[in-house]
């Protein structure tokens, strides 16, 4: 990636097609996309563009996040539960501050154990993707000499997400040999890593993703519709910001449930779409090149992107590899700084004004719950396992499913040389190190 900034409204006439939407009309369009990270897997509707002439795919490497899940803490929940049951018991709740606790305190009892697990809705969003694999790619898990190597981080829900991809795959091919691991051992490239540079960069974010976390929350009018009597809440004790924060947050992840509860309307579209700005601001401070922290952060998984480009290579070079996949499972902090560093698309985007990040970098679109990066390669159909050229492989990549462009020539879009993806990012990854 060259070490400029990109004029924002020629990238945007580069990457963006003349009808692409604004995120203020995606989030009107659908209030669910202000969720950040919380924001349910929506399965792809575009067709994808047919191999070229004379190829195959035979080979997939992989990283994806786990599906949708119940919050990490308890406090998310009782933080404004508890708020809210303050005023109730001092007679400081509207009607409707009193429906939202109903709701809160109807859902709070799912909660009970299973902080962090992956839920019903994550689940069915890991089936589909693997049934989706198989039917997309059929002659990389078709046959008796297929072979699916699937890892994940030792976290519970990332296990599950793995389990449900790898039913749905050996469904398709009952005699598909498939190894799953799951250890320690793995964590140092299937996580993130936040040693050196990343680190030091990253102390960069708090003071400026604060000052836009104030600059956007605006509790005001939420507040007079939930207590009242506004001394209870316009005070410096009650922080009425950080509550609208965490009313906020729960809202956005009952999108993860079948029988969450819909919180939605005690926003206004507007208080919804402010409340997912900063979250957009923050992430692209903390995981993406964003010049303010350096362009460093999409560097802590420099260890997953080399740990992919090794794999291929040793898949490339055996003499008896036929087809299959190198499947690996994790989280969001981990897809969304890969799909930076990898370029996809627009995420490597380096933008200086922060209040106007979303007209080139959205985060809903790269890392939605159940999000994940597959990179397919071609082979020519004649050519026999340990007789490939590399110049002759071609890769396409797919971010949450969709053909996505990449740092490279893209004259033949959506597939891309190998061997000069490769070259691109090892350069990438060693002037970094070099740094």
């Amino acid at each position: 990636m060259k070490n400029i900034l990109i004029p924002a409204i020629l990238f945007c006439a580069l990457t963006a097609p003349a009808s692409a939407q604004t995120a203020r009309q995606e989030i009107h369009e659908n209030i669910l996309r202000s969720a950040s990270n919380h924001m349910a897997y929506i399965a792809p509707t575009e067709k994808l563009t047919p191999a070229p002439k004379g190829y195959e795919p035979f080979y997939m490497n992989h990283y994806g996040r786990h599906g949708s899940r119940w919050l990490l803490n308890d406090g998310d929940y009782t933080g404004p539960m508890n708020t809210l049951r303050e005023a109730r018991d001092a007679g400081k709740l509207t009607p409707l501050g009193q429906q939202v606790l109903d709701k809160l305190e109807r859902f709070y009892p799912s909660t009970r154990d299973r902080l962090g697990d992956l839920s019903d809705i994550g689940e069915q969003q890991h089936h589909g993707i693997g049934r989706r694999m198989a039917e997309n790619f059929p002659e990389i898990f078709r046959g008796p000499t297929a072979q699916v190597d699937a890892r994940s981080t030792v976290v519970i829900r990332c296990i599950l997400s793995m389990v449900a991809e790898c039913e749905e795959l050996t469904a398709f091919n009952p005699t598909l040999k498939m190894h799953n691991d799951v250890s320690e051992k793995f964590q140092w490239y299937l996580n993130h890593d936040w040693d050196g540079k990343v680190s030091r960069s990253g102390r960069k974010r708090g003071k400026i993703a604060d000052h836009y976390r104030q600059k956007y929350t605006h509790p005001e009018r939420l507040c007079r519709s939930l207590f009242s009597d506004e001394t209870f809440w316009n005070n410096h004790e009650f922080r009425a910001g950080s509550f609208m924060r965490a009313l906020f947050n729960v809202t956005t992840n009952m999108q993860s449930h079948s029988f969450g509860e819909d919180l939605y309307p005690i926003f206004t579209e507007e208080e919804a779409y402010d409340q997912w700005r900063w979250k957009n601001i923050d992430w692209y401070l903390g995981y993406a090149h964003a010049p303010q922290t350096d362009g460093n952060m999409a560097y802590n998984q420099r260890y997953l992107l080399r740990n992919m480009i090794e794999t291929a290579d040793t898949v490339l070079s055996s003499p008896t590899y036929t087809n299959g996949a190198s499947l690996r499972f994790g989280h969001e902090v981990c897809v969304m700084p890969l799909a930076c560093l990898m370029e996809l698309d627009s995420c490597g985007v380096r933008v200086e004004d922060l209040d106007h990040l979303e007209d080139y970098w959205v985060n809903y679109r790269i890392y939605p719950m159940a999000c994940n990066i597959q990179m397919v390669f071609y082979r020519p159909r004649k050519a026999k396992p340990g007789q490939l050229v590399a110049d002759d492989i071609l890769v396409k990549v797919l971010l949450n499913e969709k053909e996505a462009t990449l740092p490279i020539d893209r004259s033949q879009h959506p597939y891309y040389k190998w061997t000069q993806l490769r070259r691109y990012y090892l350069d990438k990854l060693d002037a970094y190190d070099r740094d």
